[in-house]
């Protein structure tokens, strides 16, 4: 029996990065195509190759003809159900839904076959393992998980957005004195005093997960209770870097300074991503700030941006050192593009500077990946 031909269920970024995974790794069965409900909010065409509606597919091909295809589906997690339902609804039985894990193990091989962005697993492993403080952000709003997630020791809860409501999400400690509002972190984890923290958590409708990480910076990064982190991290509530306590010695053996996530690609290049989630004009406010404030960066970005590899989420973890200087670089540009943006930032709360964080990280990491020891591993959602 011939092999089944392989087709990609999607057409945004994790499609186009299974596509080109497949391409490169299994070139004697390269995708036919892409496959989308609508096309509509989507690429005609993505690697050279066709992006079609189902319906169309299947009545063209003959819905006898299906059993001679796999179908890959390549979007976000929270849809795999309903496009499995979908697909066994107009005759598609053999199919894979590639979930993070899934998503993650294909990319890492894909990188190490062009020799980028290598991997933590990787490296050897040691004896030690780093000191590591990650705080996973979560918000008032967050939907209950639908799995549980066994939370690492070194993971610190922290809620974004406190300023903003009187919610408060878990066993959280209420910890606004001195008239100063701020983050929350778990009770169990509190270590400076209330009066000395530092928040912008009600800038959290623009800054997103942004809000934790300045948190970090100025609470623990910044503070000398941070002296005894070696490395300090930003997860989500469900996105999180993958590591063992394997990955943690092979950090500590190499020197490792950051860890990412995979990067996601996109085509023709990353300003895709920019052009589908914000404003143009909040682009240029960003541009302009980084000319005024970070002209070395600003004269690189053109580079960068031409390039399909972008660093999602916000997701990180890094030495003490390494975060405290993209902190101290990151915030200082976002919030000139505060000022700059029509309308200007306080003014709104539409998620912009989250969006434009992903874009800064992307450039700041991307230009310093040769005097940094950067790594990477896989990014799980959680649902």
């Amino acid at each position: 029996m011939a092999e089944a031909k392989i087709i990609i269920y999607g057409a945004k970024s994790i499609a186009l990065g299974i596509g080109e995974a497949v391409r490169k790794l299994y070139p004697e069965n390269p995708p036919l195509c892409f496959l989308v409900g609508s096309l509509q909010g989507n690429p005609s065409m993505l690697m050279g190759l066709r992006v079609r509606e189902i319906e169309e597919f299947v009545s063209a091909t003959g819905q006898e003809n299906l059993g001679g295809f796999h179908v890959l589906v390549g979007t976000p997690e929270d849809m795999h159900q309903d496009i499995a339902g979908i697909l066994r609804r107009y005759g598609f039985y053999n199919y894979t839904c590639m979930d993070s894990r899934k998503e993650a193990a294909l990319m890492e091989r894909y990188f190490n076959r062009l020799d980028i962005f290598p991997s933590v697993h990787s490296l050897p492993s040691g004896n030690g393992r780093i000191s590591l403080q990650v705080y996973l952000a979560k918000s008032a709003k967050d939907k209950k998980l639908s799995r549980a997630f066994s939370q690492p020791e070194w993971a610190v809860p922290i809620q974004v957005g406190a300023e903003l409501t009187d919610l408060r999400t878990g066993e959280l400690t209420d910890h606004t004195a001195c008239g100063r509002s701020v983050e929350y972190e778990s009770s169990n984890d509190l270590q400076n005093d209330s009066c000395a923290s530092y928040s912008i958590s009600a800038k959290n409708g623009n800054y997103c997960e942004l809000t934790a990480l300045y948190w970090i910076w100025k609470n623990r990064l910044c503070s000398s209770l941070g002296e005894a982190g070696e490395y300090y991290g930003l997860f989500h509530y469900r996105r999180i870097l993958d590591i063992s306590d394997e990955d943690l010695r092979r950090m500590k053996a190499a020197g490792t300074d950051v860890l990412l996530q995979y990067p996601t690609l996109h085509e023709p290049d990353i300003s895709e991503h920019h052009a589908r989630y914000m404003k143009e004009g909040d682009w240029e406010a960003m541009l302009r700030a980084l000319r005024e404030l970070q002209p070395e960066y600003a004269e690189a970005f053109p580079k960068i941006l031409a390039q399909p590899y972008f660093y999602n989420y916000n997701l990180i973890v890094a030495k003490r050192r390494v975060l405290a200087d993209y902190c101290a670089w990151l915030f200082p540009v976002l919030e000139r593009t505060e000022q700059f943006s029509t309308p200007r930032g306080c003014e709104r709360a539409d998620r912009y500077i989250g969006y434009l964080g992903e874009s800064l990280m992307t450039l700041y990491f991307l230009h310093h990946k040769e005097d940094l020891k950067i790594r990477h591993t896989g990014r799980l959602m959680l649902t």
